[in-house]
């Protein structure tokens, strides 16, 4: 239980305040009004219809129910049977005053909020009228009314609490006319929501923009001198602003100078509160300048426009406005990334101005940043040596702030203002597709861990910053160009990457790139996210096309261009064969797939010509192959200097378990070591003014470790080769060749790598409820700057749920014509007549690629009389380099029940346990088994030779039996037999 909360970790912490707040809301109202008046509040008014409408305009969430009697006693009646939140009267009614009819509610149902609706102005005389109602109103007819009506009774339910807890700000509104509150109020709540909605977290999830629409200031009002001050000071604290009349009563009788005297008051408690004064007296402007107030004239048809510029400019819901001595506007900012730009370069006077005026708390607290404003408001010039320090300070609580909010968090992209340094940010609508819902999940699930990061102090743990384009992006390129046809047509790869480059491409998506391109000059890597990618028992894999673009050019335009090729041939790769055949092998429509695409950071830093990480890896929570004490549930990690294709594609690299990081499996003795160690990687070239070729791998280069000795990773990595003393030292420093076995890391825990990447893969498999697979990088510096992991992928592994025993007892081990320890899977088949086998006789490794495409014609021809087939030969299935397999591609195997990988002379091959390739055959439940030069694993090369052929290739015979073999694999024990058939 312990380690389930541990992985659920707290709630993302920049909102846990905003959950509890608002917590009383007005769900139900009881109107009470003569028949006529609810007639025209419902039929010509249509009032329940426009509060659903005006609550959805403005986003906010549940409007309340109506429901209506015509008499005092039908409301006592309604009132015993249901819960009402609020108690409109209307009166014109006969029977009784409103007084009396208030009284005898509240003598039923304490504490049940009444408010009074009127058609005209209540004359003083009629005060007793409205005895025993919370509000008196003014009705015009106007739905906005209600709404404003709604919000102010849930602020004064609600106010003592998101105080107290949260330290919400409040607005205090001091009017004593019904007339002027009803046109008044409205008019504020709608500008104060719609500002909160326009300032709250930037383009935010759902949950995260309506809790942060509960945060918005609360409006309290009063109609008294006596209540505002007895509001003033229980809520000193917080107020943000104050809006008065300026004839209200004081001591109980009207005085014409209250309004005045208490802004003047206010003024005197707290010189940094935005005042307005508003009066139907235009002259009333000089004696507002007096103390200082801003003005509103109630009767001027600009009184709108005067509240929002009020709302904007004083109480900070609008833009930072950075102003001169004498009040110039110099500056603004829409944002926390802008602001804390503008500070760097903000003036000393004009600093300590805003400091002085608590302008920027004031900003804070209005863009419900009120944790952030807390922390700010208290500072005072005394608590720094200098200005430059308090300065410094506040760009640093600026930044912490703006870092946290978005972790875990994806956020709209707004190409006006957008923060570079954001997490997940997305493009566009539909889908995020499978990989980037991964990438998003992986951003979650740190930013819920805090533990990881305090147990790894001395480690960065993050995910690489990343863009997505959500589907509606490709679902619009597809049908203003008309493409949909090539879904289901057989067209060469190349002539769809050509149909798909001419195309013409979205002007709404070309004009939010460049935005991006111009805040951000880091390498990138444009990487498919198609709705079945990485899902959870239909992964397609490595299927799809990832471009990696150096984005140095320094025409912005070039690099626009590059990036929007590079999504083009991203959105093409759906429509290739190798997904198609993938698809036909689920029994999943071809048309059906639609692509995301991630615009993703390339982890790694500048060397010479040259980008690449320290380390790229892919781990796995489960490991097929376990050697030695290894456990499978222990899992296995791949390893390699460099950028990740030389893991993906299955090329040498290092295997490990994180729990016996020192136990190499491939490198047993020193031989095995010279020969296994890593001597080639891959590293992106920086290009610069050159124009760069982004189709294949173009700007990725092999590179000989060899040559880049002196660069910070091959000195943190590598071990040396001493000839003389006949072995290998755990360190770069010293005269000899130099070989990449990972050793400081591994063996002396330079980086705690394995410890890191277990508790991820334990985290990553309680999230996603079973064994998965994770890409990553590590960048290592040599200047004192912490070494940065970087997740770069999550995708579950094929779900090995409850296996059906399958039993292997002695007489199948008798009879087996191959026997593996080393199986991949569960199952028993009967339905494999037709058999592949690459001759050892005829294998040379340097006709690989020849053998590939002989497979790739048998396979064909026997997809399409649906016949299964067992695969069998020599080297590392999929590997994308030929010196180490035969390199076969999805499609030139789709129809495949079983592989057999058998080693020859000098070809012995550790698997490859995080390609691509081999996720996309566990997932399909092919089964693969190695047979591998030990004890307990065998292959009957004579039975083969004699079986009936049917095809006779250079390399390759395909073999037609005359009833099916026998397969069994024991998923428990990862032992695997083939049986011939019976006769």
């Amino acid at each position: 239980m312990e380690e389930k909360m541990k992985f659920l970790g707290s709630r993302n912490s920049q909102f846990n305040l905003y959950h509890d707040l608002m917590r009383v809301k007005v769900h139900d109202i009881l109107l009470i009004s003569s028949p006529y008046d609810a007639w025209v509040m419902e039929e010509d008014s249509r009032i329940s219809e426009r509060i659903v409408s005006e609550y959805r305009g403005l986003n906010l969430s549940s409007p309340p129910r109506l429901s209506w009697v015509s008499t005092i006693e039908e409301a006592l009646e309604l009132l015993d049977v249901m819960v009402f939140d609020m108690v409109i009267l209307m009166p014109h009614l006969t029977d009784m005053n409103c007084c009396r009819m208030a009284r005898m509610i509240k003598d039923r149902i304490p504490g049940l909020p009444v408010v009074m609706l009127v058609h005209r102005q209540l004359a003083d005389s009629d005060a007793d009228f409205s005895e025993g109602t919370e509000r008196q109103f003014v009705w015009s007819g106007d739905a906005e009314l209600l709404v404003a009506m709604v919000k102010n009774m849930e602020d004064l339910l609600n106010v003592e609490h998101d105080t107290s807890e949260v330290g919400i700000r409040v607005i205090i509104v001091v009017e004593d006319s019904p007339r002027y509150l009803a046109s008044f109020l409205p008019i504020l709540y709608k500008e104060l929501v719609r500002q909160t909605q326009a300032l709250m977290e930037e383009g935010l999830n759902a949950e995260h923009r309506l809790l942060t629409m509960r945060a918005r200031p609360k409006i309290l009002t009063a109609r008294t001198y006596e209540e505002a001050m007895g509001l003033f000071e229980k809520y000193e604290p917080y107020i943000l602003g104050v809006i008065s009349d300026v004839r209200f009563p004081r001591r109980g009788k009207p005085d014409g100078n209250a309004g005045i005297d208490l802004l003047k008051n206010l003024k005197a408690h707290r010189e940094d509160i935005p005042l307005l004064l508003a009066s139907n007296e235009p002259e009333n402007r000089e004696r507002a300048e007096s103390i200082p107030s801003c003005f509103v004239d109630k009767n001027s048809p600009d009184m709108m426009s005067a509240v929002r510029r009020f709302v904007l400019e004083q109480l900070g819901f609008g833009d930072f406005v950075v102003r001169d001595l004498e009040d110039r506007e110099i500056a603004r900012a829409g944002s926390l990334y802008s602001l804390e730009r503008i500070l760097r370069d903000m003036p000393e006077r004009i600093f300590i101005r805003h400091c002085r005026r608590n302008d920027f708390s004031r900003w804070f607290y209005a863009r419900t940043e009120i944790a952030l404003a807390n922390r700010i408001r208290p500072l005072r010039e005394k608590d720094f040596p200098d200005w430059e320090t308090h300065r410094t300070h506040l760009i640093g609580m600026i930044r912490e702030r703006r870092m946290q909010r978005q972790q875990g968090v994806i956020v709209s992209f707004n190409p006006k203002d957008f923060d570079p340094d954001t997490d997940f940010l997305k493009i566009g609508s539909g889908s995020l597709g499978g990989k980037a819902r991964g990438m998003a999940f992986i951003c979650s699930m740190l930013n819920r861990n805090p533990w990881l990061h305090e147990k790894y102090p001395d480690i960065r743990i993050s995910a690489p910053r990343t863009l997505t384009i959500g589907t509606s992006g490709f679902d619009d390129f597809m049908e203003m160009n008309d493409l949909s046809y090539l879904a289901t047509s057989e067209v060469a790869d190349k002539r769809v990457a050509e149909i798909f480059s001419e195309a013409f491409f979205p002007g709404w998506i070309e004009t939010q790139l460049r935005s991006y391109l111009h805040e951000v000059g880091y390498p990138l890597a444009v990487r498919s996210s198609s709705l079945l990618e990485d899902a959870q028992y239909q992964a397609y894999a490595g299927l799809y096309s990832t471009y990696m673009i150096p984005n140095d050019h320094p025409d912005i335009e070039q690099r626009l261009e590059q990036l929007v090729s590079a999504v083009k041939l991203v959105w093409a790769s759906t429509c290739y064969n190798a997904p198609k055949s993938f698809s036909r092998r689920v029994n999943q429509r071809t048309d059906e797939e639609k692509m995301g695409v991630i615009i993703q950071e390339i982890v790694g830093e500048r060397y010479g010509d040259y980008y690449f990480p320290a380390i790229s890896g892919v781990g796995q929570s489960y490991n097929y192959y376990p050697f030695g004490k290894m456990k499978p549930e222990q899992g296995v990690a791949t390893v390699a200097l460099g950028i990740g294709k030389s893991v993906v594609d299955g090329e040498q690299c290092i295997r490990f378990s994180p729990r016996y990081p020192k136990i190499l499996p491939q490198c047993p003795t020193l031989a095995d070591s010279l020969k296994n160690a890593q001597t080639l990687f891959y590293g992106l070239r920086m290009r610069g003014a050159e124009r760069e070729d982004i189709h294949g791998n173009a700007n990725l280069e092999r590179l000989n470790i060899a040559d880049f000795e002196d660069s910070a990773p091959v000195r943190l990595l590598a071990s040396t080769y001493i000839p003389e003393e006949g072995r290998i030292r755990d360190t770069a420093h010293v005269e000899g060749p130099k070989l990449i076995l990972f050793a400081p890391v591994l063996k002396h825990k330079t980086v705690p790598l394995a410890s890191v990447l277990g508790d991820i893969l334990l985290l990553a498999e309680k999230g996603m409820g079973g064994p998965v697979e994770i890409e990553f990088a590590v960048n290592m510096y040599e200047d004192g700057r912490q070494p940065a992991f970087s997740l770069l992928q999550l995708r579950p592994m094929s779900a090995r749920a409850d296996l059906d025993r399958v039993n292997i007892g002695a007489e199948d081990l008798k009879k087996a014509v191959c026997v593996s320890t080393h199986a991949l899977g569960n199952a028993e088949k009967t339905d494999i007549e037709d058999i592949l086998i690459v001759r050892p006789d005829s294998f040379d490794a340097a006709g690989t690629r020849r053998m590939a495409l002989e497979i790739s014609a048998i396979n064909r021809e026997l997809v399409g009389r649906k016949r299964k087939y067992l695969l069998v030969g020599p080297g590392r299935w999929g590997s994308a380099d030929p010196w180490l397999g035969i390199p076969v591609e999805w499609q030139d195997i789709s129809g495949v029940s079983a592989i057999v990988e058998t080693s020859t002379e000098g070809f012995k091959m550790e698997p490859s346990q995080g390609s691509h390739f081999f996720h996309n055959i566990t997932t399909l439940g092919i089964n693969y088994l190695m047979v591998l030069d030990k004890p307990g694993n065998y292959i009957d090369w004579d039975w083969f030779a004699v079986q009936p052929a049917v095809q006779h290739g250079e390399f390759v015979t395909h073999l037609q039996l005359s009833a099916p073999l026998l397969l069994k694999v024991d998923g428990r024990s990862s032992q695997a037999v083939v049986l011939p058939p019976e006769s």
